[in-house]
């Protein structure tokens, strides 16, 4: 282990970075356009590295790397659109140079949408198989021996693997469809994945770590909504976090040298966060990975094929069959 660290939930992403330089580092955040993202982004922008943005369209990522600093880099991912995701990457496998840390704080926050383009729960892609394509692609271009991939889970239901092996195996079920259910099997997968990726890398000695934003607080909810929704608000205050606090862990396990060599750990507060021990399954890891592969080449094939017709729905039942879901 590594000496004590002095943060907590109260820390901000600013403090856990004090005096650490970050000059020629090179970074990508995804969900560059607000909260956890934008202030990550600004810590690292303000202690010298270049940030290269990312956010659903160029407009926002143009607006947050405006707001960070002049050095950042603004690039369009949106992650329920795997072209995006493709020429996300491509346009940061174009830059010059390795990458020594990839941040990704992408939420979704109203889950319950099911469908669109793949057919697919879109907090699976959004939050899950949309990482796990574009952090693959990436990892290559991550410097050796101590770059590193931070990943937000969302919340603590990534700390509790799904009971139920079905469950653990499906992302995309008809039966988790509901918001507050089916983000676990996502949040989950991403869970394992992180370790899994972590033991994939750890040759390399590249650092890959989970993190736990915790509960974001309200904007504007004391002054604005009525007496027993401020009261609500006061009571739950000491559990909720600012942008800037949100920020915190991940700006700690992407710069500060207090963290270097711990790999394959969830975080949160600061302080690595005990996890369910069936996230850490090497056997559930290997099949997850196999399938989000399987699922990945799928979406990939179908765009590049162009399918019209009865020939698209095919492929949308052999997308579905892949993540276990009955017509």
């Amino acid at each position: 282990m590594t000496q004590s660290i002095p943060f907590g939930a109260r820390s901000t992403a600013d403090q856990v970075l004090a005096g650490v330089d970050l000059t020629r580092k090179r970074m990508v955040v995804t969900g560059c356009r607000s909260g956890i993202g934008l202030e990550t982004m600004k810590a690292l922008v303000a202690n010298g590295a270049h940030v290269i943005g990312l956010a659903q369209t160029l407009e926002d990522a143009r607006a947050a790397c405006d707001a960070a600093g002049n050095w950042s880099t603004p690039i369009a991912c949106d992650f329920a659109d795997f072209d995006s995701i493709g020429s996300a990457a491509d346009s940061i496998c174009d830059l010059p140079g390795p990458l020594d840390a990839i941040i990704t704080t992408t939420e979704l926050a109203n889950p319950s949408v099911r469908g669109g383009r793949y057919d697919i729960e879109l907090q699976s892609v959004v939050e899950y198989i949309g990482h796990f394509a574009l952090v693959n692609r990436l990892a290559e271009r991550v410097r050796n021996n101590g770059g590193r991939i931070v990943m937000v889970c969302g919340d603590v239901i990534a700390n509790r693997a799904p009971a139920d092996q079905a469950a653990r195996d499906d992302l995309g079920s008809r039966h988790l469809y509901e918001p507050l259910v089916s983000g676990g099997p996502a949040k989950s997968a991403l869970a394992i994945y992180a370790k899994e990726l972590s033991r994939r890398l750890a040759a390399r000695g590249v650092l890959v770590n989970l993190f736990d934003a915790g509960i974001i607080r309200a904007a504007g909810l004391d002054e604005d909504a009525g007496w027993t929704r401020r009261m609500i608000a006061l009571i739950a205050r000491p559990f909720t976090k600012s942008a800037a606090q949100r920020a915190a862990t991940a700006a700690l396990l992407a710069a500060s040298p207090q963290v270097a060599g711990i790999s394959g750990e969830n975080w949160s507060n600061c302080q690595i966060s005990p996890a369910d021990p069936l996230l850490t399954d090497e056997i559930v890891a290997k099949r997850l990975w196999d399938t989000s592969e399987q699922i990945v080449f799928a979406i990939r094939a179908a765009n590049r094929i162009g399918l019209q017709g009865a020939a698209q729905e095919r492929a949308a039942a052999d997308r579905r069959s892949l993540i276990g879901v009955a017509d």
